[in-house]
């Protein structure tokens, strides 16, 4: 399924907010255009509190097996970019992957452009055990 809306958590919301802000100076061209998706996606996002949030919901911190239109599969982890590390799957909500996957939820299906081309992925598992409680995204 294809959603037409994000669904985000208020205080990632207000982070990623700050953080448009702050970083359309980049020349870096994945960047600029992860930021132009995650501009577009909250302009219309659902934003719910902690509490009410479901746990299928593609979050910061959040596991997620996903599975390409080109028969690849893979797992990451969704981070802020100062934690990203490729050996360990951890993808940056920077990335052109990790901004098209934020806000969606189990079972949708989202385009994943890139500077090469696109594809569709498949979001097929998202687990929670990786949300951090009581992540100060304040200080980012």
């Amino acid at each position: 399924m294809e959603r037409k809306c994000l669904t985000v958590e208020k205080r990632e919301y207000v982070f990623l907010k700050r953080m448009l802000s702050i970083s359309g100076y980049t020349e870096d061209q994945d960047v600029l255009q992860s930021l132009k998706i995650l501009e577009s996606g909250l302009a219309t996002a659902v934003v719910l509190d902690e509490k009410d949030m479901p746990p299928s919901i593609i979050r910061l911190n959040s596991l997620v097996s996903i599975a390409s239109d080109n028969n690849w599969e893979r797992n990451v982890q969704l981070v802020i970019p100062s934690e990203r590390d490729c050996k360990q799957n951890k993808i940056s909500i920077l990335t052109p992957m990790g901004a098209a996957i934020f806000g969606h939820s189990e079972g949708d299906a989202v385009k994943w452009e890139y500077l090469l081309g696109g594809h569709k992925l498949f979001i097929k598992k998202v687990l929670q055990k990786g949300i951090k409680k009581g992540l100060d995204l304040s200080i980012y």
